[in-house]
């Protein structure tokens, strides 16, 4: 039979082990997914599955804390144990509340107010960068990569149809 220390020691470990994991399974996707980096189709696959997930992992991340961190503040004698309980607490309450914000949509917040350049006052866009291309009913637009790399996405219409740009 294990004793009470030992119990204690195991879930003061889980309760790392939990938080380590939430925080990871928040903070993946925006890793994997980086503006002003290449990104593979897995990667992506990856991530929204991760962030569709991280909702309800995190809750129950939050419910089997709480659990853990009663049973250890009862009987915890010292002050500073049940600081320790409230501090490892605070980055699982903030993962839980962003799992539920859409960071990819601050990440790559799409451009909706594009504007057209003639190609004499497009002095912004040099000889050497890398242009998208959009060619629909005869019109042809041209987006320069570089000014699309924050944004990834552009909404436009080209040839009287709505388009979305990406890279």
């Amino acid at each position: 039979m294990i004793n009470k220390l030992a119990r204690r020691r195991i879930a003061w470990l889980a309760l790392i082990v939990i938080v380590l994991f939430a925080i990871a399974i928040v903070a993946a996707p925006v890793w994997i997914i980086q503006p002003f980096r290449a990104q593979t189709e897995k990667g992506i696959a990856v991530s929204y599955l991760m962030r569709r997930w991280s909702p309800y992992v995190t809750v129950g991340a939050l419910i089997i804390s709480f659990v853990l961190v009663g049973w250890i503040w009862s009987g915890s004698r010292r002050w500073f144990a049940k600081a320790a309980l409230i501090i490892i607490l605070l980055p699982l309450l903030a993962v839980t509340w962003f799992s539920r914000q859409n960071h990819f949509e601050w990440m790559f917040n799409p451009l909706v107010h594009t504007a057209y350049a003639k190609t004499n006052d497009a002095n912004f866009v040099n000889d050497s960068d890398m242009v998208l291309v959009v060619t629909n009913n005869g019109e042809s637009v041209a987006y320069p990569v570089r000014l699309m790399a924050y944004h990834h996405l552009t909404q436009d219409v080209v040839g009287g149809r709505a388009i979305v740009a990406t890279y």
